[in-house]
């Protein structure tokens, strides 16, 4: 499964915008919409859209399945996507509209769904797209929905140092949120020497923090482009925004080993 702007497999390459769509409803709202999708490829793709179920796992790592009605916060039944199938020709765009409705009653809180866009070459039935696994590749749009006014409520509850031989040293921020509804990370991450001198600042990656579930945020201590903090004591200050009034704050004080320690087994 591919999670990228553009898919390619083989002679398949198609292009899907956007990847992720938010919403703002009450109970009984309805929203529409369009996704694009570009045949990149030389040769007709066949594209089929589906509606899955979403979640992340605690390191964030994207997660879908069939639709059961199972899944707690999810929207998957409430989207309805059409066309199902269609072929679009080398260089040409298609659009899926997707009308997203909440049911009346529905409690206010966050929920979320994943349009799955399955390519195959086309002429390719069902059971031949289920079976020919070398010729498929899938690309999602996320779609969070927000009903009503619920608050996040999420708590720093972790924050820990990581160094792995041949790799740059990384932070972990663990953020719990117990509210109903998801919310999204910003920051910057503050590098200070023994001396207290800043010599680094870090952005913090946008990313999800869905209900009630707890999130790791890793933060690399060298971004693209920077060399490594060289060997010594450090201390850390990261401040994370999640749309609550007060900045998440937490700060620890670290050890950069060098590569040579690292490669002997040294934390």
């Amino acid at each position: 499964m591919l999670l990228l702007p553009a898919a390619v497999v083989a002679q398949i390459a198609v292009e899907v915008t956007p990847l992720r769509v938010e919403i703002r409803m009450g109970p009984g709202g309805t929203f529409t919409q369009t996704v694009k999708l570009t045949n990149l490829a030389r040769e007709a793709v066949r594209i089929h859209a589906r509606v899955d179920d979403y979640y992340l796992t605690r390191d964030g790592t994207p997660q879908f399945k069939l639709a059961d009605g199972m899944t707690r916060f999810s929207s998957a039944s409430w989207v309805r996507v059409n066309p199902a199938d269609q072929v679009v020709q080398p260089g040409a765009d298609g659009t899926v509209r997707f009308t997203v409705t909440a049911p009346a009653g529905t409690e206010h809180g966050g929920y979320r769904a994943a349009i799955m866009f399955e390519f195959s070459p086309p002429g390719t039935d069902a059971a031949a797209r289920a079976r020919d696994v070398v010729f498929r590749s899938r690309v999602a749009t996320i779609i969070y929905v927000t009903v009503g006014a619920p608050r996040a409520a999420i708590d720093l509850v972790d924050l820990q140092f990581r160094q792995a031989a041949g790799q740059a040293p990384w932070v972990v921020a663990t953020l719990k949120n117990t509210g109903r509804v998801h919310a999204r990370t910003k920051g910057q991450l503050v590098v200070y020497d023994r001396n207290g001198s800043v010599v680094r600042r870090i952005t913090v990656p946008d990313v999800p923090v869905l209900p009630e579930s707890e999130r790791e945020v890793a933060v690399a201590l060298a971004e693209e482009g920077q060399p490594m903090l060289p060997p010594g004591q450090y201390r850390l200050e990261v401040r994370i925004d999640v749309g609550l009034p007060e900045v998440l704050v937490g700060e620890t004080t670290i050890t950069i080993r060098s590569p040579s320690e690292v490669s002997a087994g040294s934390e």
